[in-house]
């Protein structure tokens, strides 16, 4: 079994007096895609901002490819090979595709990007189409293809995606985890996937655990976690696009 690249252990997080994480302990190894389900508000995206270091642990610790990386600032943990596609997206709207993408790779360090463009474009073909197009007037779905693609080009070890099909159509939300196993099975990127469509997410995943209130409160294999009724029963209702 590969060496775990990502460990969270134990951690609280607060937003002023108000605990939003209790504890938490995920392990994510090389090479897994592992997703975070659970239901809106139970702490699932503040655990991928404590990742990224904003906000900061208060108690606990992180640890990723073998280094300590709790007390870090947010823009040197984002240059140790992790990658975020947050929630909401956030790309530049006022930039173009290509200046999206172009600073995905500079914020990292990455200065001759052409394979990582090469890379993005065979993943989202439209991006390539779109590349003079201002972010802000892409669709929600290129909107998300550009977050991934800006999050690729900085050549990560660890991809971290924050609600990926929140928003987009059926079809689109089929080509979004399409390309996130591709990226998995050809390249053997290790992926950490919060999202709320639990069917699609726990499908894709090695691995899985569920988040009720800020608590680690189920884990198993993604496919072990999709069989069980009371899975089904909190989160799949409906749940199949």
């Amino acid at each position: 079994m590969s060496a775990p690249l990502l460990e969270v252990e134990g951690v609280h997080t607060f937003y002023g007096n108000i605990q939003a994480l209790k504890g938490v302990d995920v392990e994510v190894r090389a090479g897994e895609i592992i997703a975070l389900i659970g239901a809106n508000g139970a702490g699932k995206s503040t655990l991928m901002m404590t990742i990224c270091g904003s906000p900061s642990p208060r108690d606990g610790r992180i640890v990723f490819d073998g280094e300590d990386i709790t007390a870090l600032p947010t823009h040197e943990i984002m240059r140790k090979s992790i990658a975020q596609a947050p929630e909401g997206r956030r790309i530049f709207p006022r930039m173009t595709v290509l200046e999206n993408l172009q600073m995905g790779a500079e914020l990292a360090g990455v200065t001759d990007p052409e394979r990582e463009f090469d890379h993005v474009f065979e993943l989202f073909p439209r991006l390539k189409q779109r590349l003079g197009q201002r972010g802000g007037t892409l669709s929600g779905g290129e909107q998300q293809m550009l977050a991934i693609g800006r999050a690729l080009m900085s050549r990560p070890k660890l991809l971290l995606l924050d609600e990926p099909s929140l928003g987009l159509a059926p079809q689109l939300v089929r080509q979004i985890f399409d390309a996130i196993k591709k990226l998995n099975e050809d390249e053997g990127l290790t992926v950490f996937l919060v999202e709320q469509n639990a069917y699609h997410a726990l499908k894709l995943a090695h691995r899985g655990y569920v988040m009720v209130n800020g608590e680690i409160t189920m884990t198993g294999a993604g496919r072990e976690l999709l069989a069980k009724e009371e899975i089904r029963a909190a989160y799949l209702e409906g749940g199949r696009h």
